[in-house]
């Protein structure tokens, strides 16, 4: 047995050092930070983070996730880089190099991110659209009832905008790592905290404003449930890009002196901040325009898209903040955006060994083959409607709700029962000491996967109309 784990890690150690050399990897800890930290930051953090805190309560919501956010968090996305930087490989080929029974899992965890980034695209393109209605000074425009409706109901203009948000993060991509991705990182990540922190102290200055700080930041625990504790769950499983393969893939262009246990820590920190800098944003806004309505703060995605652009509309200067906002979830949008993308390209590289323009040019296809029938699935499309779900909500609910809780439970048995977590304490401990490495094999053992199995039940239940929240 000990020959068996030492030859294994002799083989691991070489592999690793051949495949630095082939693959992309990024320049220092700082690129690796930024780059993953894009990726976890996006449309949840900035418009579904601060919706689902509204409608469970505030701040007890907030104080379950950031209890969520370093434990069950913490311990899946340690695993999942730390797979990828001993591996040297994308989710495809990760779990069968440590044990070949589980190439199942490979494939599955690489079919979520397919499934993902189409629509996600979609929804970027919307945001690139009021970027621009923005900027042309269409706020009455974009601040009336039928406007988003209208907008997403047109057969052409949305698919303009998705085709030009899928192109521009496709050359981020096509760039390379450290070309590409890490260069777009190091600018959007700085400049997402200043326009956070810009407009959270906007908002804040607000009349009435601090009545809805008070409740977003007050926990209120007779309204503590089960159904907050599995809402904050769900909310942070893929606001932290967990179970799709991206950390994976962030994980096989990580150099090894890099300290894995902080870079985790500090991608955390950056994730939660930004998702509690968007509660700032909005919560406070909205709740001051609307005279502390909870069913004004509970409308979900119209939250952005109506119901800001009327807070916009009502503001001094509210063009400019308007524009500055729709800037900011564009570059959170796009930072999250070309990270799917580039795990779908390294998926492709491993998998079929193509080069890495040509899976580029099989990857930007296969978005606009998805893409645009998802578009049109407001519009003329509107009759397909499987399980009675628009295109959009349907992949949403197959991916996030049912895909990545499979893949995250398989994940946890294969690290916990078959390589075991000795395994990834010893790739995490290469820079010195695993602080958390008992807490870690608990969680990863036994607490993890009985989250997980809850999340997956949960989302059934609500999905099938069971429960109601």
């Amino acid at each position: 047995m000990w020959n068996r784990v030492l030859w294994s890690n002799i083989y691991f150690e070489e592999r690793g050092k051949i495949m630095e050399k082939k693959r992309g990897s990024f320049t220092d800890k700082l690129g690796f930070v930024l780059a993953a930290a894009g990726s976890a930051v996006g449309l949840g953090n900035l418009w579904r983070f601060p919706y689902l805190a509204a409608k469970y309560g505030g701040g007890i919501f907030l104080f379950v996730y950031l209890i969520l956010a370093v434990t069950f968090g913490f311990a899946l996305m340690v695993t999942e880089i730390a797979l990828g930087r001993k591996t040297r490989l994308s989710a495809i080929g990760a779990y069968p190099a440590l044990d070949k029974r589980f190439k199942f899992l490979g494939y599955l965890s690489s079919v979520i991110p397919f499934l993902i980034t189409p629509y996600y695209c979609v929804i970027g393109g919307w945001v690139l659209k009021y970027l621009v209605v923005f900027l042309t000074g269409q706020v009455s425009s974009a601040a009336g009832d039928e406007f988003f409706s209208s907008y997403i109901a047109q057969p052409a203009a949305p698919v303009i905008f998705f085709v030009i948000y899928v192109t521009v993060g496709m050359l981020a991509v096509l760039l390379g790592v450290e070309g590409g991705i890490e260069k777009a990182s190091r600018f959007m990540m700085p400049v997402l905290v200043v326009m956070t922190v810009f407009i959270s102290v906007f908002s804040l200055m607000q009349p009435g404003a601090m009545e809805g700080l008070k409740y977003y930041l007050l926990p209120d625990f007779s309204r503590f449930s089960a159904t907050t504790v599995m809402a904050a769950m769900g909310q942070l499983f893929y606001s932290m890009s967990l179970a799709m393969g991206i950390m994976i893939t962030y994980g096989s262009y990580m150099k090894k002196e890099t300290s894995l246990e902080k870079s985790v820590r500090q991608i955390e920190i950056f994730d939660t901040g930004i998702a509690f800098m968007a509660g700032l944003m909005i919560i406070p806004a909205v709740f001051a325009f609307s005279g502390g309505s909870e069913e004004a703060l509970g409308k979900g995605p119209s939250l952005m898209f109506i119901t800001l652009p009327k807070v916009f509309d009502n503001m001094k200067f509210g063009t400019l903040v308007g524009a500055v906002f729709f800037l900011l979830v564009l570059f959170a949008a796009l930072t999250s955006s070309i990270s799917l993308t580039e795990t779908l390209v390294s998926i492709v590289v491993d998998k079929f060994k193509f080069s890495r323009k040509k899976a580029c040019g099989i990857v930007y296809v296969w978005l606009l083959a998805l893409g645009i029938p998802v578009s049109l699935g407001f519009g003329i499309w509107s009759f397909i409607a499987p399980l009675g779900m628009s295109l959009l909500d349907f992949f949403d609910f197959t991916s996030n709700s049912v895909l990545m809780p499979i893949a995250a439970i398989f994940t946890c048995i294969f690290v916990g029962f078959v390589i075991k977590p000795k395994t990834l304490i010893d790739e995490v401990e290469l820079n010195g000491e695993f602080k958390s490495k008992k807490f870690y094999s608990v969680m990863i053992k036994y607490i993890a996967p009985v989250c997980l199995v809850a999340i997956l039940i949960f989302a059934i239940m609500e999905a099938l109309g069971m429960i109601t929240v």
